[in-house]
């Protein structure tokens, strides 16, 4: 069966490693069919659609229901296009942002760091999308600054359970929590709902802390696996921070998920966790490994077997091409960026066709 993949191309280093997860994607490599509905997302084709260009792939995510995407600009200047990220979750209807910091095979992490660490964060509202403005004479002291911003019931109750599901599947328990004592009305009621997810999981073990405590306490992690539920920013700063704990912001994948009925999983985005590295640009040395992640990732979400084995043999292949010192110079060795994707690719072949003769 042949599956479309909404594929979102992106700027500078981003658009170059896409290009490498597309080439682990070649059905000539993976054995599996994928068909791509493709969509411009570089700045320059944003500004030009006047981001019409983002809610067409957002609405093709919905329909498609699978996607990988390229890092992007954000440009800084007022009034311009702002981030396609914040549309694209919109437009998906997203609940949920996981990112998993995991050992990188013959990476050092930072002390006491072992088991995994996931980070469920809030996909929509919360500080990104608010309304913003200033009041006052620019020139003068007495100028304030405003925003406003609001948190869902249904996005905090999606993303309590989902962490409490990932917990339970992952064997994890779910830590940390927001900082309701000084907010008890707005980060209060994402409180409440994972404490409401504790009482409907009390299997999971659920340890709550404020989000301060928790970003101090782990850098004392005594080493086991924990799922950390965030609101969207303290989610996007405590990811950055949990995958760096285990050697390299490049090392996981980060995948937007939708859910529907049953907290059933309807529409996923893949992508690097990175941004677009200007400096690194055309100098063949950026870390292909969390975009290849990506791409494996985005497989497992395909219910068929063939999908299934793909994905499998992705993420072994990418690990262990890291395990046999293959690496680029972010984590310590000479390797170019083609040179890297080139190895995953002939052990994911290696692998499948070995894995196809013992079940022939």
């Amino acid at each position: 069966m042949e599956r479309t993949i909404v594929v979102l191309s992106g700027d500078q280093t981003g658009e170059e490693l896409l290009h490498e997860a597309l080439r682990v994607l070649d059905p000539a490599v993976i054995q599996y069919e994928l068909e791509q509905l493709r969509f411009d997302l570089s700045l320059d084709n944003r500004k030009k659609t006047e981001n019409a260009v983002v809610y067409e792939a957002g609405a093709a995510i919905r329909e498609h229901g699978l996607s990988i995407k390229a890092a992007t600009i954000t440009p800084e200047e007022k009034n311009s296009v702002g981030s396609p990220n914040r549309i694209l979750r919109e437009e998906m209807n997203a609940d949920v942002i996981l990112r998993t910091g995991r050992r990188i095979p013959g990476v050092r992490p930072m002390p006491g760091v072992y088991a995994p660490i996931s980070v469920v964060r809030m996909a929509r509202d919360d500080a990104y999308g608010a309304k913003e403005w200033r009041e006052g004479d620019e020139n003068s002291l007495e100028e304030q600054a405003f925003r406003t911003e609001r948190i869902s019931r249904g996005v905090c109750r999606s993303v309590a359970q989902y962490a409490f599901l990932h917990a339970k599947r992952s064997g994890a328990k779910v830590f940390g929590g927001p900082k309701f004592t000084v907010s008890p009305v707005y980060e209060g009621m994402f409180k409440e709902e994972l404490d409401a997810a504790s009482q409907r999981h009390p299997e999971v073990t659920y340890d709550p802390q404020l989000i301060d405590a928790t970003f101090a306490l782990l850098l004392a992690t005594s080493g086991e696996p924990l799922v950390i539920p965030a609101l969207n920013r303290d989610g996007d700063l405590l990811s950055d921070m949990v995958l760096q704990m285990f050697g390299s912001i490049a090392g996981s994948e980060s995948v937007v998920v939708t859910l529907g009925e049953d907290d059933a999983v309807s529409a996923i985005m893949t992508e690097a966790p990175h941004g677009t590295a200007p400096a690194l640009q055309g100098r063949n040395i950026a870390n292909p490994m969390a975009m290849i992640l990506a791409a494996g990732c985005m497989l497992s979400y395909i219910p068929e077997p063939a999908a299934k084995r793909a994905s499998r043999a992705v993420y072994e292949s990418t690990l262990e091409t890291v395990h046999d010192g293959i690496r680029t110079s972010d984590l310590g060795g000479p390797a170019k960026t083609t040179e890297f994707t080139d190895e995953v690719l002939r052990r994911v072949r290696a692998k499948l066709d070995i894995w196809a003769s013992l079940t022939e």
